[in-house]
């Protein structure tokens, strides 16, 4: 019972379990080990969830397969159906971030995600990660243990064998599924496993232990390398989450990269590709002073507003919406989460509106404005900038107007024909979604 003893030690102090369950070999003696651990720790409790693809005719029978194994077990078995579409990112990569989607989803608070991937696996995402030229945070490969947003990520097998665990399976009595799709080489993983890792390990039987060891160093640098920028980071972030760049053009390039890369990290998003991270400098940091340049990075972009960056979600345009507010007595929402406007106490103190005028909220403005508080009319941009507003918060900030004249900006300004007489104006209160915020 070494394994187990390995196995207890691994966990620390984890005691509850979500496993990610295929019903495969490796998964299937990751369950069996921690249901023979669970005779040992009673108060360890777990669960398994399966995830089907829909991508095999097989693909039933392998879910009623794991929940006959779980109930034979007695481990509570979930089963999510996920759809795959494999246009943009292939399949691979699809399925992988479905999964994990799915995986968070269903875990429950302290309750930790444990996989069953093992040495060999682990050797192959190093070959991959070579195959794309990553650098060393992508050559650290899969580190086995990490935070999965509030939870924690668990790999108690990178340490073992294929083999070891064919071993443990045919010891037990163990069945397991075979997905006949490991066997299609179209797939880049596939290819790996079947043409060139047994190739690799006739010549040198080792190894995908050298290779492990090898990620295992990567991985070492890059946690250096957090800890030695952790400072300067935190020195250039800003309450909002924006990045100061004011001095990067004193920082050597591999400097200015690490920090980059580590602040799109915070931010949630995926590494860039080194040809992204010279446009990121060039067409961003680099742009003219008077500019307002982005860059498309995944489902998020990167602009830059006064010295400073700022990771944003795409958004689609509302340039041409047009969204008419009858009664404003009710509360109005907004699209594209944005969140919802209503009459309340506090809020921007506007006159109500005539009876002859009707009310919509829009989204650009064009023309020269005067405002409540300043003297003389200015162009619209003119009054954004003074107002310290960067250019996608003026694209999805709503806009007052009283038939075809504009009243205020939310939360902004308000212009002379908007302007209330003492006690007798209406506070239009902007409610904003969590994930509607407008930065």
């Amino acid at each position: 019972m070494t394994q187990l003893a390995e196995l207890e030690q691994w966990l620390s102090d984890e005691r509850k379990l979500l496993v990610a369950f295929s019903g495969g070999l490796d998964s299937t003696v990751l369950l069996h080990q921690l249901t023979l651990l669970r005779q040992r720790l009673p108060e360890l409790h777990l669960r398994a969830i399966h995830i089907h693809h829909g991508l095999s005719a097989n693909a039933d029978s392998w879910a009623d397969r794991c929940r006959a194994l779980c109930q034979q077990w007695n481990v509570p078995f979930l089963l999510e159906r996920i759809t795959v579409d494999g246009r943009d990112k292939g399949i691979e990569a699809a399925a992988r971030e479905g999964r994990y989607q799915a995986f968070r989803r269903h875990l429950l608070p302290g309750e930790a995600l444990v996989t069953a991937q093992h040495l060999d696996d682990q050797c192959e995402t190093l070959l991959l990660a070579l195959k794309r030229g990553s650098g060393p945070a992508g050559l650290a490969a899969m580190p086995s243990s990490m935070t999965l947003g509030e939870h924690r990520l668990l790999r108690p097998l990178l340490r073992c064998r294929r083999a070891e665990l064919e071993q443990w399976a045919h010891q037990h009595q163990l069945c397991w599924v075979e997905d006949e799709s490991n066997q299609d080489t179209r797939y880049d993983r596939n290819f790996l496993r079947q043409r060139i890792m047994p190739l690799l390990n006739a010549r040198w039987p080792h190894f995908a232990d050298a290779a492990a060891r090898s990620a295992a160093l990567c991985g070492e640098q890059e946690q250096l390398l957090d800890e030695l920028l952790a400072e300067s980071l935190q020195q250039r972030m800003q309450p909002d989450g924006a990045l100061q760049i004011a001095d990067f053009h004193t920082l050597s390039e591999a400097r200015r990269a690490a920090l980059l890369r580590r602040w799109i990290a915070l931010c949630g998003g995926k590494m860039p590709s080194r040809d992204a991270m010279q446009r990121l400098w060039l067409e961003v940091i680099c742009a003219r002073e008077d500019a307002a340049p982005r860059l498309r990075l995944g489902d998020h972009e990167v602009r830059r507003y006064r010295q400073a960056l700022y990771w944003l979600p795409l958004r689609p345009s509302l340039r041409d919406e047009v969204l008419a507010w009858p009664d404003m007595q009710q509360p109005l929402s907004l699209p594209h989460g944005l969140g919802t406007l209503c009459l309340a106490q506090t809020g921007t103190e506007i006159r109500p509106p005539r009876a002859d005028e009707t009310v919509s909220i829009r989204f650009q403005a064009q023309g020269s404005f005067a405002i409540v508080g300043r003297g003389g009319h200015r162009p619209i941009k003119k009054l954004w900038q003074e107002c310290g507003v960067p250019p996608w918060q003026r694209e999805t900030t709503p806009l007052i107007y009283y038939n075809d004249t504009l009243i205020a900006a939310l939360d902004t300004f308000v212009c002379r024909e908007g302007s209330a007489v003492s006690g007798t104006g209406w506070h239009i209160d902007w409610q904003k979604n969590a994930t509607g915020e407008s930065v």
